[in-house]
């Protein structure tokens, strides 16, 4: 597969699934994923800050090295 279409691909599925958690409807509580998607929208946004943060540590060291 192109690498591009895979990309492609991945992105459709991506918003798609966003998209679809976001914008449920409050059918009860199985289908309403709103919730749920903010939870990991923002757990996943803390874990990305925290390796952001080590990598530039870990570049930090690399230079103080040379």
């Amino acid at each position: 597969m192109n690498k591009w279409s895979e990309v492609l691909l991945g992105l459709i599925l991506l918003l798609g699934i966003v998209s679809f958690a976001w914008f449920s409807p409050s059918w009860g509580t199985f289908w309403n994923f709103r919730h749920a998607a903010w939870e990991f929208l923002k757990g996943g946004f803390f874990w990305l800050m925290a390796f952001i943060g080590l990598v530039l540590i870990v570049l930090g060291i690399n230079d103080m090295r040379n």
